[in-house]
């Protein structure tokens, strides 16, 4: 009688290769949570940093990476009574082009809720440590039109004076572009 070799799949070098690398593009995947920052400092306390006048300087990239505007902006930012907030933005880019944006951060029991004019689906801001979470849809205009981008902005105090902002711009869940600036209290 012949001896039946079984050879168990599943556990020879390529498969191993296989979850090498399955592993890698998952931890990949992973996104940094608010709590990984929640010792970090200075701490940030919306209402302190967004008050007053603050100055801001940043760069517009897209897909691939490449610098394609910058931009100086103003913000004016207050509180009312209620704890609601307003960020008044103008920005100016190296094309001439003037936007404004303002922002009013209502209150919540998660954080502040974010809107705009131009925020087709606003988000909540939420922040520990050192670092602000933003997620929420702008509606920017492309070619002739317009088109809803998904933005997931996040911000981190450096100094009490100094605050770093990057946002990942997203539609159809694909990376299309980038903003990263710094704010500055004036």
């Amino acid at each position: 009688m012949q001896k039946r070799r079984f050879r168990s799949r599943g556990t020879g070098p390529v498969t191993l290769l296989w979850l090498c690398l399955s592993l890698v593009l998952l931890s990949g995947c992973a996104s940094p949570s608010l709590e990984d920052y929640a010792d970090r400092s200075p701490k940030l306390v919306p209402e302190q940093f967004f008050s007053g006048e603050l100055s801001a300087r940043g760069v517009v990239k897209n897909f691939s990476g490449e610098v394609i505007r910058t931009f100086d902006a103003d913000i004016s930012a207050s509180w009312d009574a209620n704890g609601v907030g307003t960020l008044d933005e103008v920005f100016r880019f190296d094309d001439g082009e003037v936007q404004t944006r303002v922002w009013t951060l209502e209150p919540t029991p998660e954080g502040y809720h974010a809107d705009a004019g131009d925020v087709v689906e606003p988000g909540t801001m939420r922040w520990q440590g050192n670092a602000i979470h933003m997620n929420y849809v702008l509606r920017v205009a492309y070619g002739d039109g317009t088109i809803d981008v998904r933005m997931d902005d996040w911000m981190y105090l450096i100094t009490p004076d100094t605050l770093i902002n990057q946002t990942t711009m997203s539609k159809w869940g694909i990376d299309v572009g980038e903003i990263v600036l710094v704010i500055q209290k004036k």
